[in-house]
């Protein structure tokens, strides 16, 4: 997400990938308090996985994307919405007005950004009382066949790692002075899936692109022979959608009530 990063490559199957669980997305709006009509920027919108659900809300979004491989799928995905409105920027410099959304979004783009930096830029296009929110998917890693498709990514990339998408979001927002205390969610589902898809997917996924580096192609081959052997046609993939949600503070450092809120956890399971 930040300038220096092209998701080009990495778009044609972006589409495929796996939705956010809707229990957790639907969980993150009434957190945030957002409403039909409400405006929220979605940041490093990419193939709208996060714009889409949020139309469906009914809020009037805009998309904010840097690639414009990754933006024009989007735009198709949501042409036949009247209320989003797609725009070149990133997390860190997003060209969006000042004071003007009830909501701020990062799905699965915040560990892609100067994430200090992108707070910032959120705490200036929020309006007073608005939320930041950041959401991943994660596969579960303790399910057999995600196992071994884990084993065989080590196996021909020594050290690989996931940074800091698996990591817990809540010092890095608490240190910017910036944000109440966030709330977690979570939510797991099992997705049924045609399994082809499911594996051209991999192609899209930048963290293990980025560090198969040449091996690329050779690491995605495999994981397609291994799910073709073991689960044939369609794949039950779990995934657990973790979000943190926060209220932004005033200039003293106060919510839209004058008082510090605590953030707490809380479960989105359907």
């Amino acid at each position: 997400m930040t300038t220096s990063f092209d998701y080009s490559p990495y778009a044609v199957t972006y589409r495929e990938r796996a939705e956010y669980v809707p229990g957790v997305v639907r969980a993150l709006l009434l957190t945030a308090g957002a409403r039909p009509g409400d405006p929220v920027c979605d940041m490093g919108a990419g193939s709208a996985h996060l714009t889409a659900p949020l139309l469906e809300y009914g809020l009037r979004v805009d998309a904010v994307e840097p690639t414009p491989a990754m933006r024009a799928v989007g735009e198709r995905r949501t042409a036949g919405s009247p209320d989003v409105t797609w725009y070149e920027g990133t997390g860190e410099a997003s060209g969006r007005p000042a004071g003007h959304y009830r909501l701020v979004t990062f799905g699965s783009s915040f560990d892609r950004t100067d994430r200090p930096a992108a707070l910032r830029e959120t705490a200036r296009i929020l309006a007073p009382g608005g939320h930041f929110a950041c959401l991943w998917n994660h596969r579960d890693l303790d399910d057999p066949l995600q196992a071994r498709i884990e084993e065989l990514i080590h196996e021909r990339v020594p050290g690989y790692g996931y940074g800091v998408r698996r990591t817990d979001q809540r010092p890095v927002i608490e240190e910017s002075g910036l944000f109440a205390p966030p709330v977690a969610l979570s939510g797991r589902e099992v997705f049924r899936l045609p399994a082809g898809p499911w594996t051209e997917a991999w192609a899209s996924h930048a963290t293990l692109g980025e560090q198969a580096g040449a091996r690329f192609g050779e690491v995605c081959d495999a994981i397609r022979d291994l799910v073709h052997r073991e689960a044939g046609d369609w794949i039950d993939v779990p995934y657990t959608t973790r979000a943190w949600v926060a209220r932004r503070l005033d200039p003293h450092g106060t919510d839209a009530h004058g008082a510090l809120p605590h953030g707490t956890d809380a479960d989105a399971r359907r």
